[in-house]
């Protein structure tokens, strides 16, 4: 088991689709945060969710059965539906057990998108809002794959971008750990669907992630400093 660190040191773990797929699985995931928080009570945790397994493709068929060819920008809309449905849900499990937790929006997590065209998104100054949040709550609960661009649209951060979020606020907010958990057993060299040696990767820095994310792999690791 892994020691105890000083107080208030900040954990962020990123919560996949994969692993919720109805009701009660938010709230097995809100009994695994329970577990975290009392083997280590000096920590405060970041969690970064997905939409529910499935809803996002669902959202897409819909706004497809509208019209043919949605907006980027109303698809994003519709899209970040599924990410805050998540957010309460598990906010609401957490409640239920007696942590002091809370959800914030995609406007109040931080996120920045630069304009197409640029490198990754960055996390600015804005995470100050979740610094603040966190030195008062024992958890808080933000989604992931989405930012705001200038004006304060609403846009997603395409292939990846709930680990590639989860990363950048990791490395914001100086976070000790990141931790990716999903129904895979971790992140691999290459994909072992197609290569059955792949080798895995049981740890990574935050750069070493931050590139995997930008490439859009698809399982999940922990990363620390």
């Amino acid at each position: 088991m892994r020691g105890c660190r000083l107080l208030n040191q900040i954990v962020v773990l990123k919560l996949g689709g994969s692993i919720l797929k109805d009701n009660d699985s938010y709230h097995r995931a809100a009994r695994f945060i329970v577990r975290r928080l009392h083997r280590c009570a000096n920590e405060r945790f970041l969690i970064v969710v997905s939409a529910q397994n499935g809803l996002t493709d669902e959202l897409e068929k819909l706004a497809r059965e509208i019209t043919r060819y949605p907006t980027p920008r109303a698809l994003d809309l519709l899209w970040s539906t599924g990410e805050m449905r998540s957010v309460a849900l598990l906010t609401l499990h957490l409640e239920e057990l007696g942590v002091r937790a809370v959800g914030l929006n995609i406007h109040e997590m931080g996120v920045h998108l630069k304009e197409a065209g640029q490198a990754r998104p960055t996390v600015q100054v804005a995470s100050q809002q979740i610094e603040r949040t966190l030195e008062e709550h024992s958890v808080v609960v933000v989604p992931g794959f989405f930012g705001t661009k200038e004006g304060g649209v609403i846009a997603s951060l395409g292939r990846g971008g709930s680990d590639l979020s989860a990363v950048l606020l990791a490395d914001e907010l100086d976070a000790t750990d990141c931790e990716l958990v999903k129904d895979v057993r971790g992140y691999f060299a290459t994909d072992p669907n197609v290569d059955p040696r792949a080798e895995q990767i049981p740890h990574l820095c935050y750069e070493e992630a931050l590139r995997m994310a930008d490439a859009g792999c698809k399982t999940g690791a922990t990363a620390g400093n």
